[in-house]
């Protein structure tokens, strides 16, 4: 709904939305859908898939050459690379987005599964607030929080919200009619929504379980990630960075010719080779990098450690 509204022009005033690379295929689908311009910024894996304003304004006066940037996508929690953005850099980026007049997309939906020691969660809306004006009061921002993914998991159930802060009212009125054109999530979405939003308070009958159950998956999840770090960096030829928060990892592999050459000889993306080979030979299924975005030569896969 969000990109619908932004999406306007032709040619070289056409919308362009820039997108972490790697990226959740979402972005890249819903920006072809709607014929918008898909601006790459490239997350710095050698520092933990840090994000870069230097490379943001790299990626900014590359898009203008061929659209009109008008919003920058954040993912943080990061999906796939589990990064979680400190609040310095969340600063800079508001101050990015102030100077060169891009609209915000905040997706925050893991903001509950932070594992990393040091590494902690901050919106984009209370670091914006906290910032004062200018940037408080002119700085549009679009923050997403969802059921079905954090430490809930609620997959088969979907909702999820969107607030939006400093829309312009008449622009926020269209927003609403776009919203309203839509059926509503199935109630039992809804329902959980209303959890996950207002969950047990301490004294309620309810609330040492929730707390319970919601430690216990968080610990887990926790567990698996300083251990996919572990294991994946003692096996030669994958390389993988602290799983900071999220849900995933999103380890290198070195591919060597021999599976260069198979790989193009099926006509395969080479980790979209070795992900095939490895399902077969294990069971194992895990997605290749090529399907998220990666810098040119390198491979990867995105892993995920279930609860």
């Amino acid at each position: 709904s969000i990109l619908k509204l932004l999406v306007s022009g032709s040619g070289s005033s056409r919308t362009g939305v820039l997108i972490p690379i790697p990226q959740y295929p979402l972005y890249s689908a819903a920006l072809a859908e709607l014929d918008a311009v898909q601006v790459n910024y490239y997350l710095a894996e050698e520092r933990c898939w840090a994000l870069d304003v230097a490379e943001l304004r790299r990626a900014l006066a590359e898009g203008r050459r061929r659209c009109c940037p008008r919003a920058l996508c954040i993912i943080n929690p990061g999906n796939p690379t589990g990064q979680v953005q400190s609040r310095d850099c969340i600063e800079d980026v508001i101050k990015f987005a102030y100077e060169e007049k891009l609209f915000l997309l905040a997706d925050e939906v893991y903001q509950d599964n932070i594992y990393a020691k040091g590494s902690s969660f901050h919106s984009f809306k209370k670091v914006l607030s906290e910032m004062g004006p200018p940037y408080s009061l002119e700085v549009e921002l679009a923050s997403f929080h969802s059921i079905s993914k954090g430490f809930m998991g609620e997959c088969g159930l979907r909702g999820g919200y969107m607030e939006v802060v400093n829309m312009d009212p008449e622009v926020k009125a269209q927003l609403s009619k776009l919203v309203s054109v839509r059926l509503c999530p199935p109630v039992p979405g809804q329902m959980v929504l209303d959890v996950v939003m207002d969950p047990p308070k301490p004294g309620e009958p309810s609330y040492e379980r929730f707390q319970a159950e919601k430690e216990a998956v968080l610990n887990s999840l926790a567990e698996k990630a300083r251990l996919t770090q572990e294991i994946f960096n003692q096996t030669p030829g994958i390389h993988c960075n602290p799983v900071q928060g999220a849900m995933y990892s999103f380890p290198r592999i070195d591919l060597p010719p021999g599976a260069l050459a198979a790989a193009k000889e099926k006509n395969q993306a080479p980790d979209m080779f070795f992900c095939m080979r490895l399902l077969e030979e294990t069971g194992i299924c895990v997605v290749p990098g090529s399907g998220f975005g990666q810098r040119e030569g390198t491979f990867h896969f995105r892993w995920v450690p279930t609860p």
